[in-house]
């Protein structure tokens, strides 16, 4: 390969992997978190979870961030939940978020998201292919390294309150 077609190549790889400017706000998500997570609800026993979320930024170069995550338990293993979907942040510090769940349930969500505090406050638009669950609530927070979360959830029998929180650490 000659240097020309090399230099080329090298330049749309940097170019594929640049974060476009809507994505910069948030790019300290972007990786793999692990942690524990602990859950409840009125209508359910406690209990806690291992769980590792997945950030990313497609090569597509479009201003996205592509979310899975997946939950297990923690004294077997078991898979018990997963989730993907997208995140859009706008330049006005707005967000939209889609997500498809393991059980069929589907959310739209909107929200803020604050780049200076690390926050990002999400509330359900529609929850679509639910016949229990109404509207859900989400909040993302980084605290000395770490993110945290906590998801709110409203039934047909219940007002919206804590269903579950976890504390995740950045994998290297």
């Amino acid at each position: 390969m000659d240097k020309g077609k090399g230099k080329e190549k090298e330049k749309e790889k940097e170019e594929s992997s640049a974060i476009h400017p809507a994505i910069a706000p948030l790019s300290y998500l972007l990786g793999k978190w692990k942690g524990e997570g602990e859950g409840g609800y009125p209508t359910i026993n406690s209990f806690r979870y291992g769980e590792e979320l997945h950030f990313s930024h497609p090569a597509s170069g479009k201003p996205v961030i592509a979310y899975s995550h997946k939950t297990w338990k923690l004294d077997s293993g078991m898979p018990m939940h997963s989730e993907s979907g997208y995140w859009r942040p706008k330049p006005d510090a707005s967000i939209e978020v889609v997500i498809a769940q393991s059980t069929g349930l589907a959310e739209v969500l909107k929200g803020t998201y604050s780049a200076e505090d690390k926050v990002i406050k999400l509330q359900s638009e529609v929850v679509a292919n639910a016949s229990k669950v109404r509207e859900i609530s989400r909040v993302y927070e980084m605290v000395n390294g770490e993110l945290r979360y906590v998801v709110q959830m409203a039934t047909n029998l219940t007002d919206l309150q804590p269903h579950l929180k976890a504390v995740l650490k950045k994998l290297p």
